[in-house]
């Protein structure tokens, strides 16, 4: 016989516990507004999740400004440009120089760290395990999230707002239904063949490769191991690539002129696919998506992540003002204005992309005028400007002047060079 669900209520229900619901949970108790996380993995799947980690200044000022940020500054490393190669020669770009802004290479599973360690420490309702997880009412002033707790409990949570935090295959993006959303989405020819390796560092920042055989990164996770990626076919199996193949693969996009990269034992491989997906509106009623929930990005231009806390920061502003003020104007401007970020990244992220990976259809013209691109961005200060600009992050949006965001963000400025 079926019990009666568990009737529960809060103001905000936060579906996902990635970067996003985490950041926007940690954000509302500062302002004093209640909400429950729940996230179908447990803590442990969390907090493994392995993805790249360059935080831009804004997310670093964030997050430090709201009491999640004291490790980061302690274990993350602060890059302040990082080098285009192309025919054998690096051209670095120089962020202070450019905009007075850097960024931290600080991996996302140890932000998701201390983003639940904080909410936990704080006495914040976090839900790990479970199951069974759908979304109803959001057109309502009532929405409901039903889902199934790891002890097998059935719960109806009844709040105010939906933060649709859930990721790319998560329920709350379908929650939105076809018929009132648009979905833009762009496949890239190529996929990403990364490795960890335990090895030194190749270089004391990132360097994005550009060369005949295609586009290579160079990237670092530990003093003692290392990220790397080389472009490659997304159907690519790399399972059948020895260590040796993958080192020769790199050391033909990377080395040369006295750089040359630090090898040792390849401990992970794996390709992933290049997508661009934005969904328009990112809201929904009462329901608001965000992070990966509402766009990807492919990472070349390191926007994943950032967009994110992007998303919340708005969000947040936007729910202050609702809850404090008894205002929807913000909420309902929401998807408008952090859109405008979105669609920043996007062709950012397009434009890296474009720029330094060899096309499958490539002519000898494509070719060439990849390398005159290259050339006017890194012999060019406004061509460099622009880079470092949209590297280390746009400004957040400030909507509202009275929320803990603003607060922040304006700290951050007085303290900026």
């Amino acid at each position: 016989m079926r019990t009666n669900p568990h009737q529960e209520r809060t103001r905000v229900a936060v579906v996902g516990a990635g970067p996003a619901g985490l950041l926007l949970s940690h954000l509302l108790s500062l302002s004093g507004i209640d909400s429950v996380v729940i996230d179908v993995r447990t803590r442990a799947d969390i907090e493994a999740t392995m993805r790249a980690g360059i935080l831009e200044q804004g997310t670093i000022d964030l997050m430090t400004g709201t009491g999640v940020g004291a490790r980061l500054l302690s274990e993350g490393r602060r890059h302040e440009g990082v080098a285009i190669r192309s025919r054998g020669e690096s051209r670095r770009i120089d962020f202070p120089s450019l905009t007075g802004r850097a960024v931290h290479l600080y991996p996302q599973h140890e932000v998701l760290k201390d983003l639940v360690a904080a909410r936990l420490d704080d006495g914040a309702d976090l839900r790990f395990g479970v199951g069974d997880v759908s979304v109803h009412g959001v057109t309502t002033d009532t929405p409901v999230v039903r889902f199934t707790e790891a002890d097998g409990t059935r719960v109806e949570l009844a709040c105010a707002v939906v933060a649709g935090c859930d990721g790319s295959q998560g329920v709350c993006r379908t929650a939105v239904p076809r018929q009132a959303r648009t979905d833009y989405f762009h496949a890239y020819p190529h996929g990403w063949f990364g490795i960890l390796t335990e090895a030194p560092p190749s270089s004391d920042e990132l360097v994005y490769a550009h060369s005949d055989r295609g586009f290579a990164l160079i990237s670092s996770r530990t003093p003692t191991v290392q990220r790397m990626y080389f472009q490659c076919d997304p159907a690519e199996d790399a399972a059948a690539w020895s260590d040796e193949r993958i080192w020769a693969e790199l050391r033909a996009r990377v080395n040369g002129n006295g750089f040359e990269l630090q090898e040792g034992p390849v401990i992970q491989r794996g390709v992933i696919p290049m997508r661009s997906y934005v969904v328009d509106p990112m809201s929904h009623g009462r329901l608001y998506l965000a992070g990966d929930a509402a766009h990807t990005v492919p990472p070349t231009g390191a926007k994943g992540l950032n967009l994110a806390v992007a998303d919340v920061a708005v969000l947040c502003q936007a729910l202050e003002r609702f809850f404090h003020q008894g205002s929807s104007e913000l909420l309902d401007s929401y998807g408008r204005t952090a859109s405008d970020r979105v669609w920043r990244a996007q062709h950012f992220s397009w434009w890296m992309t474009s720029m330094l990976h060899t096309a499958p259809d490539a002519d000898a013209f494509g070719r060439r005028r990849q390398l005159g691109e290259i050339d006017q961005l890194t012999g060019s200060r406004a061509g460099s400007a622009y880079l470092a600009e949209a590297y280390t992050g746009w400004p957040f949006a400030l909507t509202n002047p009275d929320s803990v965001i603003s607060d922040t963000v304006r700290r951050s400025a007085e303290r900026a060079p």
